[in-house]
């Protein structure tokens, strides 16, 4: 499975590099804090395939990086994505980093 650190994120986001990013937590952690990514919860990230960006990397993040490994997992097991990263310790990594 791919991955990516907080560092390498910020980097990309600090350079306007062509990425999207999903957060695949609740909708209430989303609204407490977010690092911009688009919402589609773990729940529903299989019926939302077609919301996700297949020609461009794709950071798939969540609190701590867990859910969000699940999200790839599942997501590489029915379609055939080359492009998903997970964020290694998701938005507590990030926290950490640049909070």
């Amino acid at each position: 499975m791919n991955s990516i650190t907080a560092v390498e994120l910020k980097q990309k986001i600090d350079n306007a590099e062509d990425f999207q990013l999903i957060d695949v937590r609740e909708d209430y952690e989303h609204n407490e804090f977010n690092i911009g990514g688009k919402l589609i919860p773990l729940h529903e990230i299989i019926q939302q395939v077609n919301q996700i960006n297949t020609d461009k990397p794709v950071i798939i993040y969540c609190r701590k990086g867990i859910r969000s490994q699940v999200a790839i997992q599942r997501l590489q097991e029915k379609f055939p994505f080359t492009n998903l990263y997970n964020l290694i310790g998701g938005t507590e990594a990030w926290k950490k980093q640049f909070m």
